[in-house]
């Protein structure tokens, strides 16, 4: 995949958003996360997206308040948006909210398998609103969502 995915003329851009603890992998509960640093895989995104002909911007916050200014960030200059919110699955309305401004592709993604997990972690507040989801594939979940996101814009471009 190495063509350059476009919109109008421009390099497709994807926004990756890392929620509250993301920034502690590694370290954190690696028999449900994995043993990669959240800088490793942020490579490997940008890396991934760059073999789709597209680039990839990461952002990770604690706080729900910055999250949800990074996806209203979203409404311009980006084609589509991959997020992990993490706790804020479970919990936000008002990252959901946010990202019902969106008219771009939307992919939820979680390391681990939360239907494996706490029955709180099996209610996701954005699964109505992103166009898919992935869990339970650790980090090359947010590779798949590169590849099926350059995917969809090729094809939105085609259309």
């Amino acid at each position: 995949m190495n063509e350059k995915t476009t919109v109008d003329n421009r390099q497709s851009t994807i926004l990756v958003i890392h929620g509250p603890n993301l920034n502690m992998l590694g370290r954190r509960e690696p028999a449900w996360y994995g043993s990669a640093t959240l800088e490793e895989i942020d490579t490997e995104i940008k890396q991934t997206a760059e073999d789709c002909g597209m680039v990839a911007e990461t952002f990770q916050s604690n706080h729900e308040g910055a999250l949800v200014e990074k996806i209203q960030d979203a409404m311009v200059g980006y084609d589509a948006v991959i997020i992990n919110p993490a706790a804020y699955t479970h919990t936000s309305v008002a990252i959901r909210d946010a990202l019902l401004m969106l008219d771009i592709p939307i992919i939820e993604v979680h390391l681990s398998n939360i239907y494996q997990r706490d029955a709180f972690r099996h209610k996701s507040f954005i699964a109505d609103v992103a166009t898919a989801r992935l869990a339970g594939f650790g980090k090359e979940g947010y590779m798949m969502a590169v590849r099926a996101v350059a995917e969809m814009i090729r094809k939105e471009s085609r259309d």
